[in-house]
Parts: C-alpha cells; sequence; structure tokens
C-alpha cells in the first residue's frame, strides 16, 4: 500500500523543551485530565458540538457534560451542567438550531426510566425532556426534515442484579424480599457490563417529535440497531442478525433496508457472512446523497472472529453486489463518511503505531492521508468542507481540532491546556526489534523523565489487552507515572497486534503464549542493548489479555524479578461458560470436549504454575463478566501455594474496565508500590 502524506502533525505531539517549574505526572492527575470526545459539526460547519468526561471525586464516577465552540475558536460555551448524571450521544437537528442528547438526568432510581432524550436550543435555555419511555433510549437519530425521529429502545435486555429480574413474575405466593430465580435459556447468556442476558430485544421505533408519539417499526426475536435514515426520509437503514436459526451462535450482522412506516418489511442487501457494521464499532451506514448506494465498513468471516480487521464497502440500497474497496490496503478502515461532493470517503485507517483520517476516491483507489504523524485520531466529522477531527499523543490528551489546508490543524479545543501547562511529560520512541525467528517486531520505549543517556534504569515491559489492539501514539497515563517515577517502558505490539496487517494478527491462532512472548522479550532485548534498560531489574506487567501474556511470560522465563498480571487467565478451560467469549472460543479452538490438548496446550501457566518464581501481584474486577475473577484467583492461589510473594486486589462491583475514579487511582498507585518493593 502506497498512501500519499499531505501533512505532518506539527506542534501537537511534542512538546519543544521542558519549561522550568513544571512537574512529573502524579498519581492524583489521573483525575484532572478532561477526556474530549463525540464531535458533532453543525449542519453548516459554524459551531461543533462534543462531550468531556470529568471526574466527580465526592461521588467517585465519572461524568460527561455537553460542550460547544464555533468554528473559528472564537467562542466556547458549556451547554449542561450536570453534577451527578452525564449527557452524551449529542446530535444536531438537521436545521442546526438545536442539538439532542442523551441523558437519565432528573430520573429516579426506581423508575426505570434509564436514558431519554432531551433537547436543548443552540440560542440558550433549560433542556426540555422530549421522551419518557421505560428502559429507556439506546440510539437515535434525526429524520432529515427534523420532524421524526427512528428510536432503538430495549426494554431491560440484561440485567445486572437479581432485583433486577423479572423473567418470573411474582405472585401472592412468592416472598416479598426474596427476588425471582434466574431462568437462562439463550446460547450467548451472559456480557460484561451488562450481566446475564435477557430474552428481549432492542427493536426501532418511530418518534414523531411534534405530538411525541412513538410507534413501533420492527418487533420479533431479533436485535436492530444503529438505525440511518434515507437522504429523502422516506427508508431507514439498520443492521441485525436474521440469517440462521439462532443469532447468538453467529456474528453474521447484516444490513436491512425497509420503508419508514409502521407494518412495512425490512429486506436485507448484504449477504456476507460475517459482521457487516458490528454494533461494537457503533456506526451506522451511510447513504449516499442520491440515495442510491450505502457505504460501511464490514470484517472479515465469522470464522476469523476479531483476527479479521474491518474493510470498507459499498452496496446497492436496493440490494444488489457488494464491493470491498480498501481489500489491499490489509489495515483496519473505519468510520467511513462520503464527502459533501459524493466524489471522495473519508475514513480512519490504522497503521503501525498510529491512527490517520485518509480519504479515497467513492470508486475506490489510493487513499491519501489527511492527518497523520506521531498521533492517533480517535474521531472526526464533516460538514460541507469542513473537517473536525479528535486527536490525541504521547503527551497530551485528546482535543478537538479544525483540518485547514494542506491537513494543518488549528485548536479548537482547550480542555487540558491549563493542566499541561503545570506538568513535565515525556513523549516515547520508536522500538524495532527482531524476534527469535527473525520477525521484525515495533513498538515503543518510553524512557524516564529527563533520562541521563547511557543510564541503565529499572524497566517495565506493558503488555497490551486485546490481542487484536496495539500501542499507539496515544496519551498514557501509565506511561507518564512510570517516566515521572523513574522507569522506563517497553510496549511491543507483537504478533497478534493490529497495525500490521491481517496475517501479522492470524500469526497466533490457537497459539496463543508462544511467538508473541518472544516477539516480546525481543523489545526488552533491544532496550538492554541500547543501554536504556538494567537487566537486573526487569518488570512486566498488563491487564486483560495483557495478564493472559503477562501469565505465559511469567511461566516461560523467570528473568523478571517482579509481574502484575490484571483480569487475565490461565486455565483456559475455566473460561468456558464462565465469560462471554463461548463463539470465539469454538471458532479458534474447538469444542473442549473435542480438541482437549489444545485448550491443555494453552494453560501451561497454570498447569505449570511450578515453573513462575516471580513476585506477582494479580488484580481483578468482581463483576467482570469478560474476565471472570475467577481465573485471576486461580493464579493466585497457584502462586501463592508455591510460596512465591504474591498479593491479589479484587475490586469490588467493578467490570473489566475499572470505572471510578478512586479504584483506577488505586490500581496505578499498586503498580508502582509493587515494582517500587521488587525493582528499586
Amino acid at each position: 500500500m502506497r498512501l500519499t502524506f499531505l501533512a505532518l502533525l506539527a506542534g501537537v505531539s511534542t512538546l519543544a523543551a521542558q519549561a522550568p517549574g513544571r512537574r512529573p505526572f502524579a498519581l492524583d492527575d489521573l483525575a484532572r485530565v478532561r477526556q474530549v470526545s463525540a464531535p458533532v459539526l453543525a449542519p453548516g460547519g459554524d459551531w461543533v458540538a462534543y462531550t468531556v468526561g470529568t471526574a466527580n471525586l465526592k461521588k467517585d464516577r465519572w461524568t460527561s457534560d455537553l460542550w460547544m465552540t464555533s468554528w473559528d475558536g472564537a467562542t466556547t460555551l458549556q451547554l449542561t451542567r450536570t453534577a451527578d448524571e452525564s449527557e452524551h450521544t449529542p446530535r444536531w437537528r438537521p436545521d442546526g438550531q438545536a442539538l439532542a442528547f442523551l441523558s437519565s438526568r432528573d430520573s429516579d432510581e426506581d423508575d426505570e426510566l434509564g436514558d431519554q432524550l432531551w433537547l436543548l436550543d443552540r440560542r440558550g435555555g433549560e433542556a426540555e425532556r422530549i421522551t419518557e419511555l421505560k428502559g429507556g433510549i439506546d440510539d437515535y437519530a434525526w429524520s432529515p426534515d427534523g420532524t421524526r425521529m427512528v428510536l432503538v429502545i430495549s426494554d431491560r435486555d440484561t440485567v445486572e442484579t437479581l432485583d433486577a429480574l423479572r423473567d418470573v413474575p411474582r405472585d401472592s405466593t412468592w416472598p416479598e424480599d426474596t427476588p425471582p430465580p434466574l431462568i437462562i435459556d439463550r446460547y450467548y447468556f451472559k456480557e460484561d457490563y451488562t450481566g446475564y442476558v435477557r430474552k428481549v430485544r432492542s427493536h426501532l421505533y418511530l418518534f414523531d417529535v411534534a405530538t411525541r408519539s412513538v410507534q413501533p417499526l420492527t418487533a420479533g426475536g431479533f436485535d436492530e440497531v444503529q438505525p440511518a435514515w434515507s437522504p429523502d426520509g422516506k427508508r431507514i437503514a439498520f443492521v441485525s442478525k436474521r440469517a440462521g436459526t439462532d443469532p447468538d451462535r453467529t456474528e453474521n450482522w447484516d444490513i436491512y433496508v425497509m420503508d419508514a412506516t409502521p407494518g412495512a418489511t425490512a429486506r436485507a442487501i448484504t449477504t456476507f457472512t460475517g459482521p457487516d457494521l458490528d454494533p461494537d464499532w457503533g456506526e451506522a451506514p451511510e447513504w449516499s446523497a442520491d440515495g442510491r448506494t450505502i457505504l460501511y465498513h464490514r470484517n472479515g468471516p465469522d470464522s476469523l472472529i476479531y483476527y479479521a480487521g474491518p474493510r470498507l464497502a459499498t452496496v446497492p440500497a436496493a440490494g444488489g453486489t457488494e464491493r470491498v474497496l480498501t481489500e489491499a490496503f490489509d489495515r483496519h478502515t473505519m468510520n467511513p463518511r462520503w464527502s459533501a461532493d459524493g466524489r471522495s470517503i473519508y475514513f480512519r485507517i490504522e497503521d503501525d503505531r498510529r491512527m490517520s483520517l485518509a480519504r479515497m476516491p467513492a470508486g475506490g483507489g489510493a487513499p491519501e492521508l489527511v492527518v497523520t504523524g506521531r498521533v492517533v485520531v480517535n474521531g472526526y466529522d464533516l460538514a460541507g468542507d469542513r473537517i473536525a477531527v479528535l486527536v490525541e499523543s504521547m503527551d497530551k490528551p485528546g482535543e478537538l481540532y479544525a483540518v485547514g489546508a494542506g491537513g494543518q490543524l488549528r485548536a479548537l479545543t482547550h480542555q487540558n491546556d491549563s493542566l499541561l501547562a503545570t506538568l513535565d511529560l515525556v513523549s516515547g520512541d520508536d522500538l524495532s526489534a527482531r524476534s527469535k525467528d527473525g520477525t521484525q517486531v515495533n513498538g515503543l520505549l518510553v524512557k524516564p523523565l529527563h533520562y541521563t543517556a547511557g543510564t541503565r534504569v529499572p524497566t517495565v515491559l506493558k503488555v497490551h489487552g486485546g490481542p487484536v489492539a496495539q500501542f499507539d501514539y496515544s496519551f498514557d497515563p501509565e506511561f507518564q507515572l512510570y517516566a515521572a517515577n523513574g522507569y522506563a517502558v517497553v510496549a511491543m505490539n507483537p504478533r497478534g497486534s493490529s497495525g500490521r496487517g491481517e496475517k501479522y494478527s492470524l500469526a497466533i491462532w490457537a497459539d496463543w503464549g508462544n511467538k508473541d512472548v518472544q516477539d516480546v522479550l525481543a523489545g526488552v532485548d533491544q532496550a538492554v542493548a541500547m543501554g536504556v534498560a538494567d537487566p537486573d531489574r526487569l518488570g512486566v506487567g498488563g491487564w486483560s489479555y495483557g495478564g493472559i501474556l503477562t501469565n505465559y511470560i511469567i511461566a516461560s522465563t523467570t528473568r523478571f524479578k517482579a509481574a502484575t498480571s490484571g483480569a487475565g487467565i490461565s486455565n483456559i478451560l475455566a473460561g468456558y461458560g464462565t465469560d462471554m467469549y463461548v463463539r470465539e472460543y469454538e471458532y479458534e479452538l474447538g469444542a473442549p470436549w473435542k480438541n482437549t490438548a489444545t485448550w491443555l496446550r494453552l494453560s501451561y501457566p497454570f498447569l505449570h504454575a511450578d515453573r513462575i518464581k516471580t513476585p506477582t501481584l494479580f488484580q481483578g474486577a468482581a463483576a467482570d463478566f469478560n474476565v471472570p475473577l475467577l481465573n485471576t484467583e486461580q493464579m493466585y492461589q497457584a502462586v501463592r501455594s508455591l510460596g512465591v510473594p504474591t498479593r491479589l486486589i479484587i475490586y469490588p462491583g467493578q467490570n473489566h474496565g475499572l470505572s471510578k475514579p478512586s479504584y483506577q487511582r488505586h490500581r496505578y498507585a499498586q503498580y508502582l508500590g509493587w515494582f517500587g518493593e521488587w525493582l528499586k
């Protein structure tokens, strides 16, 4: 793939010099970083709305408010100020004079309303709640004339506690204070953050803004998500799994089109046996201006699960031949949007350690990079010829920028400027190494703050989750904390990672803890050879697949003096039926009763725990259905039984990703304390 660079991002990714009087990044700064997200340009392009997430330390939660900035950057307004609840999913009314959003504010905990639709006049005044629908609203989209919306509504499709379950109705004989039992008969029956999955589904509803009336558009035993109106307002495209007899057993999402009329019949316009617009990516179909073509991204075949990255494709809105536009790129491409004139397609493209904004001819062809460099483009929006991008770098959290001529960026938001003015931060270097079999492995090397060349320092090998993910040029508070406390960080992207193509990701298929272990160790060897890493003071750690690979590493070598393993699994058999990956397990490893040898081979950190000599800190979340706590408990118990120094920390009520600011701070403090004890 040959890419044409329009411009390198200047003045964003690296501070030119360390300013006097600045201080190192500290644990308390974790809650001071403001999280900018969800940019949406007004139809005329004169304003951009977005959300800003902040830590409410009193309530110990993250909340988000809506903000708005003029295109010239001269005026910035905070639109909402709700201390305890969040406003999110902003979308402009097509006339650009009002902004809709979702929020659960002003709802009692017992009324089961959940997120409702609110409307805020751009000229000012209080927001008005325009829906009151039991169960809440998951998503929505404006009709082109602004008079209607299509809503995605599910009636409590998941439950987090027994008390919330209603599968068994109470009657006069049922004890009042005893929750009913859970009755489960779905193949896919549990999911992180949502708990046990019930039978009810998400469906589409037509909402009249003036009369507040709601009419159902879809029904049945399927979920319908991610709706999008046709330009003439007569049809709605959406995504659903209707092929086959049991949607739980497949990820074969397809795009459907139906008339925007109650009782209309939906028809499938894609037939690929894999995810077309997988809801996990949060994208809706993109209609062309003439309503004839739908642009979308699709993943690889179902059988390759998450190892196959998304590609851009088009299909006639009336149905017909699907055309993949980016097959030759062999890189993840996502978030496609038509240009205003319909002659180009904008999209984000992932490459080695970066995420860029690109465009290509609508009919296909070589892409050109609009925004690139040592940055990560986390989102963008278009309005006419105006482009707003959400960009972050290793030493600057995400902010919004206007894209000018030649790809030059002009700052629109300054949410973190005052904090950054007080901090002394580092930006990492690229790091490449040759693995045991000669494969080139790339990653990052972050040196301690004010590092003196030629000095060997304690070094932490960080392992990312996924496994199909990568360390990139984004802002990572953990890296800043290590650098501020005198550590170097080696962050490699071993085989299995994204950013290097499908073959690179598939290299660990049913072979975890082999090539990827060799790859990350090669990065450590390179940092030692460079005179940075002290071979006698090496640590390793990660979360999720990072915790899994950490366990493989410490069961393969004793060179590390300390490890932190979070939310990992090593007895792979224990995952079947207890986590949310039953489909993925059966595709990649086969059924345990058929391919027992494979399951046992991949479980070697647990089955050969006696090889582990590294003092290890284990951490897990009590409500994690992604990688349930029992997997971490098993490894802790094994290492404790063997007399190796270890500790287990459990975060009550938390899911796979810790959400409470106090727990997030505690986790990082424990990392620093553990490595400080064993490496310093």
